[in-house]
């Protein structure tokens, strides 16, 4: 059995790890409600500009149609691109997004694909490339706060590789927030574009326009700018669900120090109370044989 001093030094321990995660729990809070207004209204933007799209799209077709739109006919190179924080303490948001990630690239390895990889967060970084070291082909850190600059440098990235012919398919991987006790790991295809044929369009309301200059010209501009926006539209949906599962990680080990320091205070008085009794009994027996 552990001495008072080891268990009293044990307790003090604990109570500094509690402050510890009470602290970074109200850090959590706060910065959740500053990320979660940014998502949320991140997301709308990066809908109208899908809807748009879909709307240029339905009057380009043939091979004169944008690469980024329509592919370049295959499927064999394919470049996935994982976005995690580059923190942990967060419980299991980084490891679900990278298991979706392993997945994902096993079962495209399995069907023959060439795939390559581009990390953006620490955490992707370090836990893939144990497994797809090889396939690595550059990381970014995510940073304090997603920016615009942090997506045009993944979406530079990402444009280099298609415009060089050596992805024909991109694939972001990131964890879409759905609520404060809810993230869903999420795969999104960037290249080709995906193209909402369903209520994502816009409602023209029977009006028919004509473009200038034509949809295929505003396409080549639209498109890249659409894969940055895509991509900062996912950071902000990482941040959100990074700091949530944070707030829920933290605020548990807050109370499970708490509960560890009450076992240890009632076996810290237990042990004080047998130390007592022992003591109690070796007077009484000295003091009888005297």
């Amino acid at each position: 059995m552990a001495s008072l001093k080891e268990l009293r030094s044990r307790i003090s321990s604990v109570a500094a790890t509690q402050k510890i995660t009470r602290a970074l729990q109200m850090v959590a809070v706060s910065k959740f409600r500053r990320a979660r207004e940014a998502a949320e209204n991140a997301r709308p933007y990066a809908e109208r500009m899908a809807a748009v799209i879909a709307n240029l799209a339905a009057g380009v077709s043939g091979p004169g149609a944008p690469a980024m739109l329509v592919g370049t006919g295959s499927t064999r190179r394919e470049l996935v691109v994982v976005a995690t924080a580059d923190r942990g303490l967060a419980g299991g948001f980084n490891g679900a997004i990278v298991r979706a990630a392993r997945e994902h690239i096993s079962a495209r390895i399995a069907e023959g694909r060439e795939v390559s990889l581009i990390t953006i967060g620490r955490k992707a970084r370090d836990q893939l490339r144990r497994q797809f070291g090889d396939r690595l082909l550059a990381s970014i850190e995510a940073g304090t706060n997603p920016t615009f600059e942090k997506a045009q440098e993944a979406a530079a990235l990402i444009m280099e590789r298609f415009d060089a012919g050596q992805a024909d398919v991109v694939t972001l991987i990131f964890s879409r927030f759905v609520s404060t006790v809810s993230q869903k790991p999420t795969l999104r295809q960037l290249i080709p574009a995906e193209v909402e044929t369903g209520s994502g369009r816009i409602d023209l309301k029977g009006a028919a326009y004509e473009y200038e200059p034509e949809e295929t010209a505003i396409l080549e501009t639209l498109l890249p700018r659409n894969l940055t926006t895509q991509i900062l539209a996912a950071l902000m949906e990482n941040q959100a669900g990074f700091f949530a599962s944070q707030m829920a990680a933290m605020d548990n080990a807050t109370r499970n120090a708490g509960e560890m320091i009450a076992r240890l205070t009632l076996i810290k008085n237990r042990t004080r109370q047998a130390q007592i009794t022992k003591e109690l009994i070796e007077i009484i027996s000295g003091a009888e044989a005297l």
